[in-house]
Order: structure tokens, then sequence, then C-alpha cells
């Protein structure tokens, strides 16, 4: 076939290709659907909280958060919402998945490759943040705590990154997966066009604990090269309560009525912190529980846009 009819042909596939990555998604889309999305491609399990379950492709996204156990007011518009954010960067040639480690480390290390940064971009060159959206260390719920989150902070202007890390093992190969994570975004700053001064580190529950173990103690205490340190930390609901000689700005949010993360636990550590003179911010909603991720139709609603301020406030 000469070079020009192997163009003509190609050029139908290709725009039949593009209008497949554009469609959306909708709350009545099954699982199985968004699985199999072209946007998500070689990657798409690792959208999923578990690792080691079958998912019934048939369920709705509206119910995915049956798939939740361990979360509350999980408003299926806004998970949506976030992954035709994905779908959208895709379609413009984006690449919204990085694995964090190496073709080599996979291969020695299966597990590794459920190791990945989504990314939603903000202005190149801005600085980013990192979310751990949590789960017990069960599974990772980045459909609640992750990419909500992300489509927030870079509809503000900053890069984001959702991690998936590995689960099943406490902390400690998640602080592990998080700390390579910081490695990889450091070694390939350019590539991603991301700044790497004053970053900020996000986590829900778990994933909470994670981001504040990293601010407490840095990467190389996990087994990565050594990073700076964030500029701020956001810690949404967690029980974490270590406190390192020096800590980043940080940020605190809880409800009234968790019964995983007391709000007087949070408190013991939000104190700690200040009278090691660290600048802190404690928020604790009323009528709201655990796991309540961006807190849409709560009174936790907004305070993603408080902590960004926060961020933005540590940065300078």
């Amino acid at each position: 076939m000469g070079d020009a009819a192997a163009q003509e042909t190609s050029q139908p596939a290709t725009r039949a290709m593009q209008q497949r990555v554009n469609v959306h998604l909708t709350v009545d889309t099954r699982i199985g659907d968004m699985l199999r999305h072209p946007a998500f491609a070689g990657f798409a399990p690792l959208l999923l909280p578990w690792d080691d379950r079958p998912v019934d492709e048939a369920l709705l996204l509206k119910d995915a958060g049956t798939l939740l156990p361990y979360h509350n007011n999980v408003d299926p518009g806004i998970v949506v919402a976030a992954l035709n954010r994905m779908i959208d960067d895709a379609a413009t040639g984006r690449t919204v998945f990085y694995p964090v480690y190496s073709a080599a480390q996979r291969q020695a290390d299966p597990e590794l490759g459920q190791v990945g940064l989504f990314f939603m971009r903000g202005k190149a060159g801005a600085p980013f943040a990192v979310i751990a959206p949590g789960g017990g260390f069960q599974y990772v719920g980045s459909l609640h705590e992750g990419f909500p989150y992300a489509a927030e902070i870079s509809g503000s202007g900053y890069n984001a990154f959702v991690l998936k890390y590995r689960v099943g093992a406490g902390g400690s190969k998640a602080n592990a997966d998080l700390a390579a994570a910081l490695s990889f975004i450091f070694q390939h700053a350019d590539q991603l066009g991301v700044s790497t001064r004053g970053y900020s580190l996000w986590g829900s529950s778990a994933g909470a604990r994670m981001a504040a173990a990293i601010g407490s103690y840095g990467t190389a205490r996990f087994g990565a090269n050594e990073t700076p340190r964030p500029s701020a930390i956001v810690m949404a609901y967690t029980a974490y309560a270590d406190v390192g000689k020096e800590e980043p700005a940080t940020f605190v949010v809880v409800g009234e009525h968790d019964r995983i993360a007391p709000p007087a636990v949070m408190r013991r550590r939000v104190d700690a912190l200040a009278r090691q003179g660290t600048r802190v911010a404690y928020h604790e909603y009323p009528g709201v529980a655990h796991g309540f991720g961006t807190g849409a139709g709560t009174s936790a609603a907004g305070w993603i846009g408080k902590a960004i301020h926060f961020w933005a406030q540590a940065i300078e």
C-alpha cells in the first residue's frame, strides 16, 4: 500500500478513535464500560479501589459508593465529573497516567505495577500537589478522595497528582510508594511541566497518615532518594499522632461525628504542632462523619478551596 493510500486509510481510523476517546461517562455508565474506555487504556483497573476483588462490571457509576465501605457522602456526579476531566485531557493527547516504578522494577516485582500517578495539569510551571486517598490500607479510594480533589486543585492553577499505591501491608509499602512517587516527580519535573518549589502533600484517612509521615521524616526514611520537604500538608480525618522535629505547615479537617478518627484525637496532634511553632489550621465540621471527601452537600463543603489558600500562603 502506498503512503498516500495508507494516510487516507488511517485518517478515518484516527477520527473514529478520537471520537471514542471524547465520549463522556455519566452516572448511569457501567463500571465495565468505564474500564474499557480508550482514555484509560493500559491502566483502567487502577481507577478502582480494590486490587484483589473481582468487580461487578454491570455496576453503575452512580452506585460507586458501594465499593468504598469506609467512606461517606460519595457524590456520583462529582466522581463522574473528575473522571471526565481525565477523559478530556486524554482526548487532547495529554498523558494522564504515569507508572512510578521503572519497567525493570515492575518486571522484577509485578506488584509494583499497581503503583502510579494520575495527573491533572494546572498551569505549566506551577507547583504540584500529590494526593494520597484513603481506604484503611485495604483499598485506594481515588474515585472519592483523589480524582475530585485533583480536579479542584488543578482548576485553581496548580498541578495535581493522585497516587495509586499498594495496599494490604499497612503503611510500609504505601509510604514507600509515596516516597518513590515524589522522587519520580522531582526527576521528571521538566517533562511533566511542574515546579518542584513549594509542593504540597494531601491525604485522607490512611492517605493522610502517609502524607504526614513523609512531612515528618522525609522520603529517604522510606527508601527513596531524599527530596525537599513539602511546604504544606493537608490532612483529612486521620488519627496519625507522630510529630517530627520540624513539621511543614499543616491544614487539618475532620467531621464532628467521625468515629474512626475522632476530633479529640486529631486535636492532640494539632496542639502538638502549634506548641512547636508549626503553622496549623484546624477545621471541625458539624454533623459530618468519616470519609466525607469533598464535603459536597455537608457542612464541610468548600474545605478544599480553603486548603488551597492555606497552601498558597505556605509557598509565599
